[in-house]
């Protein structure tokens, strides 16, 4: 199965996979979404992820974290850079989400980072997505 976004497809599985209370979401495996789901535990959005390597191909359990009413910690992801539009940001245009309550991700030289990591760290790129 091939993806024009594969991105964009780990961010509506763990979307959808939260909607409907799931513990965990499969996610087929490559780099950049392992360093996404390690940016996301970090942040304290999920729980935690492992690779699974079953079937034919290795895939991303990503654990999904809930409230103690059994909300979904995650209020909303989007997208920014896209395929036909890459959008980067320079190290001192760092968006801000939900004025600070949110999180910005993106792919720099020194690899995925947090926009709190980013600016700590004063690099620049690609910004990925938007959590809050």
């Amino acid at each position: 199965m091939s993806f024009s976004d594969p991105i964009a497809d780990m961010l509506t599985r763990i979307r959808n996979g939260q909607a409907v209370g799931r513990r965990y979401v499969l996610v087929p495996f490559s780099g950049v979404k392992q360093a996404l789901a390690s940016v996301l535990q970090e942040e304290g959005y999920i729980d935690r992820f492992e690779i699974v390597r079953d079937g034919r191909f290795p895939m991303l359990r990503v654990f999904l974290k809930y409230t103690r009413n059994q909300e979904p910690l995650i209020l909303g992801l989007r997208r920014v850079s896209k395929p036909g539009r890459r959008i980067y940001a320079k190290r001192s245009e760092i968006p801000w989400v939900r004025y600070g309550l949110g999180t910005v991700i993106l792919s720099t030289p020194k690899g995925v980072l947090s926009g709190r990591e980013a600016r700590r760290q004063q690099v620049g790129g690609e910004v990925l997505c938007e959590v809050w």
